[in-house]
């Protein structure tokens, strides 16, 4: 099978997938604000969703805007984010950032080669805002959506994901489909519950039919 119908059949089975087993986080709904949109980026980083989901709430209300994170105390932040995990570098990210965009006016640069000078910004949360703020089909790769791709597909190359050529190319093609976030949320959903690190449901997987991880280990379903 050609690679670009592989891409097709994952897109199609996957958000179809989606349709009855995705998860609800507050951070999905639809009209959320810029900050509410990369408060949840940079807090899901390395964190389980459904660890987030326990504070994100609790955290935009009491942190609602960019004037009110950026004349919070850094200590008292780390304090509220420390269930959360890597909590002293998440904090110190979300106050630097709200310094910055406090400082302009909170504005976001729409060029990537700017966004990426933003204090500790990274690839990841730079793809987010591009997704979800500017539209642009940009993928949320992170390791749970990288073994997605590399049992459906072979694996990478490099260690790490985000200067692997074979992995950002694969995440970029995956992801321009006209549901763009959505594919991205299925794949993440769908390594959550189905194709998980350790004992993956491969009998229960829409995708098993055309994955080489499938076909390797010889699972008899």
């Amino acid at each position: 099978m050609k690679e670009t119908e592989k891409i097709s059949f994952m897109q199609s089975r996957l958000l179809k997938w989606f349709e009855s087993n995705q998860r609800f986080f507050s951070w999905r709904q639809p009209n959320l604000s810029n900050y509410q949109i990369i408060i949840s980026e940079v807090l899901l980083q390395r964190t389980k969703a459904e660890t987030v989901s326990k504070l994100y709430d609790q955290f935009i209300t009491k942190y609602p805007d960019w004037d009110s994170l950026h004349n919070a105390i850094l200590f008292d932040i780390e304090t509220f984010l420390r269930p959360a995990g890597l909590y002293k570098q998440k904090a110190s990210r979300l106050y630097m950032l709200a310094k910055y965009m406090v400082e302009n006016e909170g504005k976001l640069p729409k060029e990537r080669s700017e966004l990426n000078k933003l204090p500790f910004m990274g690839q990841y949360i730079a793809n987010a805002v591009e997704l979800q703020i500017f539209n642009k089909r940009m993928p949320l790769l992170d390791i749970n959506m990288a073994r997605v791709l590399e049992r459906y597909f072979g694996p990478r190359k490099l260690s790490d994901i985000r200067y692997d050529p074979y992995l950002q190319d694969l995440a970029l093609k995956i992801v321009d489909h006209s549901r763009s976030k959505e594919v991205s949320w299925a794949i993440l959903d769908f390594s959550a519950s189905i194709c998980k690190k350790r004992n993956p449901l491969c009998c229960s997987c829409p995708l098993s039919k055309n994955c080489l991880y499938f076909k390797l280990h010889s699972i008899d379903c």
